[in-house]
């Protein structure tokens, strides 16, 4: 018999009737979902198998999956992930997975629905509603725009500008976006006229539409409707439970006006008539599989449940519904189960037989590292599985057992694998443990069978992110921002405004400027125009048009620029001469340090990997810049680059500007590196000056292969015996006189610099190409993004946080930043929440503790952590998803931002709570950071918080005072942009153009409309962010990208937008010949060249005497033409076959 055959065998038959009670026993590791999945094969119905908690579900899905047959339908009815009587509502994604599997489960003849305890627990919509508001969406299909938005509203859709998550829908001319409940994709709905046209799945982060599909089913978004008819019941039933003032009630007056507010969900009731139960879902023929100990869970839930209702019945403006009204008694719910076929993992003889998984730790450590895999293979199983998590860790995996002499096949199914005659291979799979059975001989090997306990992400996608921080700025823009015009100076924008001109439409930016003066800016010219930042608003110029203030400050400016420029260029060419060491390839070590790793990298994270490798294998010294928000990775890319440097032979120094920092990355590197011989010190306030002085000896020794500190590394008693590499973290916190001892150690070894909020300036040099840079912009995938609050601190609001995390299987951060009181903290903590497992950590712990703690923490021994600033960076806890950070107005700005980068690390919703005392008490400056983090609460937010601390603090704490005037007087981003242009100049061999530092600006004038429509594209911010990228586009290839996105995203280019491309087009070559002014009318135009036109100057003058009728010069740089251009296409093609016929004179 093959090994199909006898696992088909051994596995028990739902369906027999004879049993309708079963007894499994317990099944360690894979061998439950293994069982499950084929049990549930054999049963002609639904299987539904209920878990301990949320976690669980998720991890049992994911293995389902795997081990079931393809076609196989796996369901998934998640909890809400909210605490009983919340005021949060479940996050969309949550809500978009319940909908799925409710409209589902009535039609379901066959499959496996999964779901928490808890879930059973929730009384639900009826079924009727579910089943009756799903609108089925075909090609072809009448569909009439207003009323489809307002039906969708009704069903708990958000209309929006752009449609980024499930239960939103935005609406653009002729199409549609929407997110539908219950879908993979957004959909693009593209009507012709009232009638379906095509309907396309677009991508969220890219806008970009993907593939064509003939229909889909749109399931309302919400548990509950918003139509007038459900208002007026609502209302009726409140009215009928609750004696208090609707008036005082903001719930009641938010469904008044048919808004959703927050925790609506626990008066469900008050929606329906009666309200339903999963029971009422689930099809004929349903099998139950349960686990062990769900009754007292159920209990625990139901009394937290009973207690919070109890807390919370006294607030009169939101009176609550009894608990039996929204949760099922527990007694009734497992009699509701007893009424089902019911199989029970429980019991002492399994009913497969299943041994534990197999552990086969590698120990980089030993001579041979695989001697326990090596013995377990000794015995012959009869088939062996690898699971990794993706493709690249299965290269990792695959490179090591190579030296075994061992190549497993690869598969792309379980079923592929048992189903070949190979008896050893490897597969991508979600498996948590592996799995081990006696008869037949058969084993699954995990990575955390291997490398210990691997933290999974959940992964849904990949993807780039475009990272146009100019045009992100542009997003940001409010009434009275100040903004800087190339040519006039630091206004303020007023707004976008249409104006009639030569009876043509035109849109412009307003900008007011000193003494009331207006300056229109049209457009077309929107890459003259950059947000202002440098120092707060409040203190911005405001220049005055037409003095020469303006050009004296740039002119001042672009001096300076041009030293910093030249200094700059100093230092890299200094270094591109000299000869680097080039680093030996470690080869099979570098691969299995590598696999111990325990996340997925990300493909930017691949990518910043790979070429730090292959910079340091180089022999041209490296310089490379790895920039990335908090908890993306960049300490991985770091600890790689160390590993190859110190198998070459060569010493390690890591700069970091703090203390604990240096503690934090002491102990992650010691972590890291804990399986090798590798001698790592610190320097910090934790050591004595005789420790100091012992460790600088070795130092000198060459018996410290890695040491990490402070500035203190780069004091003359520190002497290196072979120093290969310097990594400096966040080198935008160091002092200006520490960058300057930086500078001279710059050109002598490879230099790799992480920072999480990138100043410009570092930025830009990289994009010259003085640096080399790696993004990492790439979050780990599904991650949201983090909900922050600024709140006064309260007993109750922390202890309802807590709760809310721990509920849902979490973990917590609360970090409180004085040593002294923080075991008082615990002790009030722990009476406020008894439920809680909490553990302390803080910086003047003997360092084998603050370790034991990280690591208690990090494996779940408890699930509190309160501790000071010593977590700012550190080692992640994907289940910790919520951080309380008290006294948040005594941190600093990205302070701030590295600690709330501390959660948000999994697929879950992140809360961040900055705790504050009473408002009234706190600094302005205080107020506006605290304001500019919550406003900041995107992934990949430190770009946006770098120009918002320039803001705050001022931009001379950061770039030192000689520049920080500067760009006090142009603002930041012109700064930037004249460094860009100088570097290049001096790179070229030329003198950088101290009079036009930003070179000159082509000015066109048509006469023409060339705008976007706001009837094509009403938000206002989406028309700037696309304005602004039509005017930077570098070339006629990214204008035609632009042209195909936005005909993707809007619909067909209107003729004003076409004429816009256009124009822009003839800017760009323009540019090239040297044209400064373009201007054309009905009957005639004109070209006006600037003093070194690149135009061959006999062409003209022979366009001249040929055509005299045609052409005329009028001045030694301006060229007059006469055509008949009535009509705009004849203007537009006139100028464009001329200015084409001038550059094929260039």
């Amino acid at each position: 018999m093959d090994i199909s055959s006898a696992l088909k065998a051994l596995s028990p038959d739902l369906s027999d009737s004879t049993k309708f009670n079963q007894r499994w026993g317990q099944l360690p590791g894979a061998a439950a979902a293994l069982a499950i999945a084929q049990g549930a094969a054999k049963h002609r119905g639904l299987t539904l198998v209920v878990t301990p908690n949320s976690a669980s579900a998720q991890q049992l899905k994911d293995e389902l999956v795997f081990f079931a047959a393809p076609g196989t339908q796996i369901l998934t009815l998640p909890d809400w992930e909210t605490l009983p009587y919340d005021t949060f509502s479940p996050h969309q994604d949550i809500i978009s997975d319940r909908m799925r599997a409710l409209y589902q489960l009535p039609t379901t003849s066959e499959g496996i629905l999964v779901a928490p305890i808890t879930t059973l627990l929730y009384r639900l919509a009826p079924v009727s509603f579910v089943t009756g508001n799903a609108l089925v969406l075909k090609k072809g299909q009448t569909f009439d725009l207003n009323e489809q938005a307002r039906l969708l509203e009704a069903t708990g859709y958000r209309r929006v500008d752009t449609v980024f998550e499930h239960g939103e829908f935005a609406i653009r001319g002729s199409l549609m976006d929407i997110y539908p409940s219950g879908s993979d994709w957004p959909l693009r709905i593209d009507l012709f006229d009232d009638e379906i046209e095509s309907l396309r799945t677009f991508d969220p982060e890219t806008q970009r539409t993907e593939t064509q599909i003939d229909a889909i089913e749109l399931l309302p978004a919400r548990e509950f409707p918003l139509t007038k008819t459900a208002i007026s019941d609502f209302r009726l039933r409140w009215h009928e439970r609750f004696e208090v003032d609707h008036k005082a009630c903001p719930l009641y007056r938010d469904i008044c006006d048919g808004l959703a507010p927050s925790g609506i969900e626990y008066y469900l009731p008050l929606f329906f008539d009666q309200c339903a139960t999963l029971f009422d879902y689930l099809p004929r023929n349903t099998r139950l599989i349960t686990f062990d100990e769900l009754a007292p869970l159920a209990e625990r839930f139901w009394t937290e449940v009973n207690s919070r209702y109890e807390n919370r019945r006294v607030d009169p403006e939101r009176p609550l519904l009894e608990p039996k009204e929204i949760f099922l008694p527990v007694a009734e719910a497992f009699a509701l189960m007893g009424g089902l076929p019911r199989t029970e993992l429980a019991g002492q003889t399994p009913v497969l037989p299943a041994l534990l998984p197999p552990k086969v730790p590698v120990n980089a450590k030993s001579e041979t590292p695989l001697a326990a895999l090596e013995q377990f293979l000794a015995n012959k199983p009869d088939k062996l599985l690898f699971a990794v998590e993706s493709a690249g860790r299965r290269e990792v995996l695959l490179e090591l057992l190579r030296s075994i002499q061992l190549s497993p096949t690869h598969f792309d199914s379980w079923q592929e694998f048992i189903a070949a005659q190979q008896a050893i291979g490897i597969c991508i799979a979600p498996l948590d443990q592996g799995l081990q059975l006696s008869a037949p001989n058969l084993a699954i090997i995990t990575e955390s069978a291997l490398f210990g306990e691997r933290v999974q992400q959940r992964r849904r996608r990949k993807s780039g992110t475009d990272n146009d921080l100019a045009i992100k700025n542009l997003t940001e823009l409010h009434i009275g921002a100040p903004v800087v015009h190339i040519d006039h100076g630091v206004g303020r924008y007023q707004g976008l405004t249409t104006i009639e001109l030569d009876g043509q439409s035109q849109e412009f930016l307003e900008l007011h400027y000193a003494n009331q003066a207006k300056l229109f800016v049209p457009v077309a010219s929107l890459h003259l125009i950059s947000r202002y930042t440098g120092s707060e608003e409040t203190l911005a110029p405001l220049h005055k048009l037409g003095s020469d203030t303006w050009d004296k400050a740039k002119r001042k400016a672009a001096e300076k620029v041009r030293d910093t420029a030249a200094e700059l260029l100093d230092i890299y060419a200094r270094r591109a001469a000299r000869k680097g060491f080039a680093f030996k390839d470690p080869g099979q070590a570098y691969a299995a340090f590598s696999a111990s790793f325990p996340f997925e990298e990300t493909a930017d994270q691949e990518q910043a990997i790979a070429a730090v490798r292959a910079d340091m294998l180089a022999s041209t010294p490296m310089d490379r810049l790895v920039c990335g928000d908090v908890g993306f990775g960049k300490t991985e890319v770091a600890m790689r680059a160390a590993f190859i440097a110190v198998q070459s032979g060569k010493q390690v120094a890591m700069l970091v500007p703090t203390t604990l920092l240096a503690q934090q990355h002491y102990e992650s590197f010691k972590d890291r590196f804990a399986d090798w011989p590798v001698n790592i010190e610190v320097v910090s306030r934790f050591k004595s000056g005789k420790e100091i002085d012992a460790i600088a000896n070795k130092l000198k020794d060459g018996k410290v292969d890695i040491i990490v500190g402070t500035h203190k590394l780069l004091q003359p008693d520190f002497n290196y015996r072979e120093l290969g590499l310097l990594i400096i973290d966040e080198e935008h916190r160091f002092g200006v006189r520490q960058k300057e001892s930086l500078k001279s150690i710059r050109s002598e070894v490879d230099i790799l610099t992480l920072t999480a909020t990138p100043i410009p300036r570092t930025l830009n040099m990289s994009m010259a190409g003085i640096r080399d840079l790696s993004i990492i912009a790439t979050p780990p995938s599904k991650r949201l993004s983090i909900k922050t609050f600024v709140r006064v601190r309260d007993d109750a609001l922390v202890k309802e946080a807590v709760l809310r995390e721990l509920l849902r299987g979490g973990q917590v951060y609360l970090v409180h930043n004085e040593v002294k009181t923080i075991e008082k903290a615990a002790r009030e903590l722990q009476a406020l929440v008894p439920e809680a497992r909490i553990g302390i950590g803080h910086g003047q712990m003997r360092e084998r503790d603050l370790e034991k703690v990280m690591s208690d923490f990090y494996h779940k021994r408890f699930n509190v952590l309160i501790a000071t600033t010593i977590i700012e960076t550190g080692i992640d806890v994907p289940s910790a998803n919520t951080i309380i950070i008290e006294r948040a107005d005594k941190f600093g700005l990205a302070q701030l931002h590295q600690l709330r980068g501390r959660v948000g690390r999994s697929h879950h919703q992140a809360y961040a709570y900055l705790m504050t005392p009473n408002p009234k008490t706190l600094t302005g400056d205080a107020t506006k950071r605290l304001d500019a983090i919550a406003a900041a609460d995107t992934l990949g937010a430190g770009f946006t918080l770098a120009t918002h601390d320039m803001e705050i603090r001022g931009a001379g704490e950061l770039l030192g005072d000689e520049q920080s005037g500067q760009i006090e007087a142009v603002g930041f981003s012109m700064y930037m942009d004249m460094l860009n242009r100088a570097v290049k100049a001096i790179q070229a061999g030329k003198e950088p153009n101290l009079d036009a530092p930003l070179g000159s600006a082509v000015e066109i004038n048509l006469r023409i409309p060339a705008l976007i429509p706001d009837d094509y594209l009403p938000d206002v911010h989406s028309r700037l962010i696309m304005y602004k990228r039509i005017a930077n586009a570098a070339d006629a290839g990214a204008l035609k990208e632009l042209q195909v996105e936005m005909i993707d995203r809007f619909g067909l280019l209107p003729d004003p937008v076409k004429n816009l491309f256009r124009i822009t087009q003839l800017k760009l070559t323009a540019e090239l010949l040297g044209i400064e002014k373009l201007d054309a009318g009905a009957s005639a135009g004109k070209i006006e060249f600037n003093k070194e036109p690149q135009v061959d100057p006999m062409a003209i003058i022979k366009m001249v005497q040929t055509q005299p009728q045609k052409y005329q010069l009028a001045g030694a740089n301006c060229l007059k033409f006469m055509h008949d251009m009535e009509h705009a296409e004849a203007r537009l093609s006139t100028v464009e076959t001329l200015v084409d016929s001038l550059a094929q004179a260039h």
